[in-house]
């Protein structure tokens, strides 16, 4: 299986209209996945969905207009209800923010009603190697990127109105790539993070508007003034890379940010802060944080553990098993119910100094990387 690979353009509103029109039938496969998942995961109703979208649409219209005319060009495409398309646009936000209530009432307190039984964040093992450390002696990185089971996928490659190109993955129906690269040779890799200081509702950049806006960066010195811009919704961990040789992973929460750089030529980061207490931050408690406790040491000791890196190197690594089912390359748990199951839905590797994206369709160890170049 290889994703579709969608050639936008134009102004925002008829890119978003040309993802809508290319990826209708898999925004109609989302949409049902999200709103069963917003039920049975997060304990919201519907209508209770659709509120919500509509006030983080009000941040999308405040913080990011151009976002927000995107999702209004995929909502006219699809003919589907804008807050539907909010909604899905939101949903970090959202399901993010119901993780950390689930995580406190299992600890006996509340915030808001959700189901104990629930758990997690999890999923997400992202890297970065720099030029000294890997065999073609360009920046390199990429990511695992662990999510709901089943949810659909796309490639968009869009030409902006400066000239400026992106290369990215996206889910179908959320405007705009949540990793990629750009032809500045500025890449950017994401995993989830969770802080007793989240909510939802804090009138912020949402998560994905941000995400569109750093791969629209000519510079990461200004891709880190999209990332600290002030206050934030939900926590959030990003790597922001920009050949020949920049790379800085930046932990951030609603009221703080740590910014990481690679040690030994090499770094990785998974689902957790690395030092909470140096940000004053409290994690809710999670059942699952111990797996990415033991992605976090595994992917750091595998890339320590070749140089020079070979791109067939990171692929055995993105493909590494241990700890099944909860791995590296992550498979379902299946004595887990269906809405609470999570997969390895890519394995991507991205050449900043080449601008070439390697990605599979599926867990990388069955999956084949299929080669991108802008």
């Amino acid at each position: 299986m290889t994703f579709r690979l969608v050639e936008l353009s134009g102004s925002p509103l008829e890119q978003g209209e040309q993802h809508g029109e290319a990826l209708k039938d898999l925004i109609e496969h989302n949409l049902e996945l999200y709103f069963y998942r917003f039920e049975k995961e997060a304990k919201l109703s519907r209508e209770q969905t659709l509120s919500m979208a509509a006030k983080v649409a009000r941040h999308f219209e405040k913080f990011s207009p151009d976002y927000s005319e995107g999702m209004r060009g995929i909502s006219r495409a699809t003919g589907r209800n804008f807050f539907e398309i909010a909604a899905l646009n939101a949903r970090y936000e959202i399901l993010y923010y119901q993780y950390g209530t689930v995580g406190l009432e299992n600890a006996g307190l509340t915030r808001v009603s959700a189901s104990p039984e629930h758990r997690r964040p999890d999923g997400c093992t992202i890297f970065a190697a720099l030029p000294e450390a890997t065999q073609t002696g360009h920046l390199t990185i990429g990511q695992n990127w662990d999510w709901i089971e089943g949810v659909k996928g796309a490639l968009l490659r869009t030409r902006h109105a400066d000239g400026l190109e992106t290369l990215g993955f996206t889910e179908a129906g959320i405007f705009a790539p949540k990793l990629g690269l750009n032809s500045a040779g500025l890449g950017l890799c994401i995993s989830g993070l969770t802080s007793m200081d989240d909510d939802w509702s804090r009138e912020a950049r949402p998560t994905h508007a941000r995400c569109w806006e750093i791969l629209r960066s000519q510079t990461l010195e200004a891709a880190n003034k999209i990332i600290d811009d002030g206050t934030k919704a939900c926590s959030t961990n990003f790597l922001v890379a920009q050949a020949p040789n920049l790379a800085i992973d930046f932990e951030t929460a609603p009221n703080g940010i740590r910014m990481l750089e690679c040690n030994l030529g090499s770094m990785a980061h998974t689902n957790h802060f690395l030092d909470p207490q140096s940000m004053g931050i409290t994690e809710p408690p999670s059942e699952r944080r111990p797996h990415s406790y033991h992605r976090q040491d595994r992917m750091t000791s595998l890339l320590e553990s070749r140089r020079p890196l070979k791109l067939e190197d990171i692929q055995e690594f993105l493909q590494d098993r241990d700890d099944d089912p909860d791995g590296i390359c992550r498979y379902p748990n299946l004595e887990e119910p269906p809405e609470d199951r999570v997969a390895t839905i890519c394995g991507v590797i991205m050449n900043l100094e080449t601008k070439t994206m390697w990605i599979t369709d599926g867990q990388p160890d069955i999956q084949p990387f299929e080669a991108y170049q802008l």
